[in-house]
């Protein structure tokens, strides 16, 4: 999981960089697809690792409420953020498990779901969830199909300005050919501090640096 890790906090830093410092460079956001993508997935194996899952929603449910401030200072939007809407998806994915024999209820709460964050808004809406519905119950050979499939309808649903958002398959492609070598490399560990504390502790830097003179 090291390597969904790093790749997740280092193309997330990129786009949220280019968003602030560089938004007519589409080059940083469309690196930056990829990090939702690995964040959802690694929620999914968060939830089949963790010996916890009540810790583990606490946890989250912390991060997101400790990002909120520094991510609307920092992009000046009124969304919930990520880990808000990933704290939705890990709930929908404890609920959906506790209903499993009665499929008719499992598809209400995703629709439920999915309905919440399109309202509230959170950021990225329903795209998030039904993507960690996909990484949680796809087979691996249908994910990067259906993650395709998702982007597709969403910018038919969204427009033109959601084009962007077809860069992130790229993630899903690396998630399910990742190479061997790379997968060996799952024995090594990152911090649990840096990979917990990565999301509010990057949005409050960029949200202090926002307003100093621009990058020459």
């Amino acid at each position: 999981m090291i390597v969904i890790q790093f790749l997740a906090m280092l193309t997330m830093l990129i786009d949220h960089i280019g968003l602030i410092w560089f938004p007519d460079n589409p080059a940083w956001r469309i690196i930056g697809r990829l990090a939702m993508p690995f964040y959802a997935y690694a929620v999914v194996l968060g939830y089949f690792r963790t010996g916890n899952i009540g810790r583990y929603l606490k946890r989250m449910g912390f991060i997101a409420l400790l990002s909120q401030l520094p991510y609307q200072i920092a992009f000046h939007q009124l969304e919930v953020n990520t880990v808000g809407s990933l704290f939705v998806c890990l709930l929908l994915l404890v609920l959906m498990d506790k209903w499993k024999e009665k499929r008719a209820v499992q598809v209400l709460l995703a629709a439920g779901a999915a309905l919440l964050v399109e309202l509230v808004p959170f950021s990225y809406g329903a795209y998030i969830v039904l993507l960690v519905l996909i990484y949680r119950y796809a087979a691996v050979q249908w994910m990067t199909l259906f993650h395709f499939s998702l982007s597709v309808v969403s910018l038919a649903v969204k427009g033109f300005g959601w084009i962007l958002q077809l860069f992130s398959l790229s993630a899903t492609f690396l998630i399910v050919y990742m190479p061997d070598s790379l997968r060996k490399l799952d024995g090594i560990r990152i911090p649990r501090f840096i990979w917990r504390s990565f999301y509010p502790a990057h949005l409050l830097l960029l949200a202090a640096l926002r307003d100093l003179p621009a990058i020459q």
